[in-house]
């Protein structure tokens, strides 16, 4: 496959490694800094174009990757659709629902794929996890949290459009906890109720939240708690934890470190000490799900089948983020409405 790279950033970097290591070229690349381009251009061998308008038309470009910050997301799906060009965006999808929705119809009518990086489930631990719920290894469940007690320096929200409302859409549960949101509503199934409280700014000269909690309702009965931090020095592994009838998993990290099941017959779970995390390193990330999810979604664009997370995945991550936000501006619990798309 031959990706178009949108945004030249610390996170391109990462995709370009992955890209390299899977066979995938990066044929061309823009950013809105030419020398920050460039400098891309340089090290991966991609030619640089100064706009987006010409990578999205380029005829050696199968899909393309959008790594800027979410606020900028609408302008390059609609040149997309209207160069029939597939496209993977960073997460989260966008910002507000409104865009997302917007996303998704522009690329469902255009016959294009939209994904979404959410590169965690492509974990082994996820991977496994996925597998022994469905085959019922833990019983009913009764209770998954997600806690991302996690630390980011004054330099990291240096630039004014980190954390901000407009840029970034918020602060530590859309941009840090946006992972374990997904893989809870991928693991366990729809929330359809949050009650929340956020501290604004705790520890960092942002305008959004750095400390969030939230409690949460399954449609299917369960419960659960999200925490998402980026004010917790010196910042801690994450960790998902699901309990069920039968037992217990604890994902730390990238990796399953527990596994307490009762009477398990199953395969042997893959539990391991130590997991990769970005808790206070934010590129201390592993590139094998990277790798794994770029090659779902480069067959999703050769087959025509929906990539592993899609554009429909991503706005229910968005939707539960912004749910638990309103809940924290009004101050009382919020009921979560099931949202379908034509392409469900």
């Amino acid at each position: 496959m031959r990706v178009g790279i949108v945004g030249t950033g610390a996170i391109a970097s990462k995709h370009a490694q992955a890209y390299r290591n899977i066979g995938y070229e990066i044929t061309v690349c823009t950013n809105a800094t030419a020398v920050t381009g460039q400098k891309f251009s340089d090290a991966t061998g991609a030619e640089f174009v100064p706009t987006v308008e010409q990578l999205c038309r380029h005829p050696q470009v199968d899909y393309v990757d959008v790594c800027t910050l979410p606020g900028y997301r609408l302008p390059v799906v609609e040149l997309c659709a209207l160069n029939k060009k597939h496209v993977l965006v960073q997460k989260p999808i966008a910002i507000n629902l409104e865009t997302a929705e917007r996303m998704i119809v522009l690329a469902r009518d255009a016959g294009i794929q939209l994904g979404v990086v959410s590169q965690h489930r492509f974990d082994d631990s996820v991977l496994f996890l996925k597998q022994a719920i469905s085959d019922g290894r833990l019983g009913k469940i009764l209770q998954a949290d997600a806690y991302v007690k996690w630390y980011r320096s004054a330099e990291y929200y240096s630039r004014p459009v980190k954390g901000s409302w407009a840029g970034e859409g918020g602060g530590a549960l859309i941009n840090q906890g946006i992972h374990q949101i997904d893989l809870l509503l991928y693991l366990i199934g729809a929330v359809d109720e949050v009650f929340a409280y956020w501290q604004l700014g705790a520890l960092h000269r942002i305008e959004s939240e750095d400390s969030i909690s939230a409690l949460l309702h399954y449609s299917s009965g369960a419960t659960g708690v999200i925490q998402a931090s980026t004010s917790l020095w010196p910042g801690y592994p994450e960790r998902l934890e699901i309990h069920g009838t039968k037992g217990t998993a604890v994902i730390t990290g990238d990796k399953l470190t527990t596994w307490d099941v009762q009477d398990d017959s199953g395969c042997a779970a893959p539990i391991e000490r130590q997991g990769v995390s970005g808790a206070s390193d934010p590129m201390a990330i592993s590139l094998a799900p990277f790798e794994r999810q770029f090659l779902d979604f480069g067959e999703a664009c050769k087959t025509g089948r929906a990539p592993s997370c899609s554009a429909t995945d991503g706005f229910r991550a968005l939707q539960l983020v912004r749910s638990i936000y309103s809940s924290c501006l009004e101050k009382r619990k919020l009921e979560i409405a099931s949202v379908a798309f034509r392409s469900d």
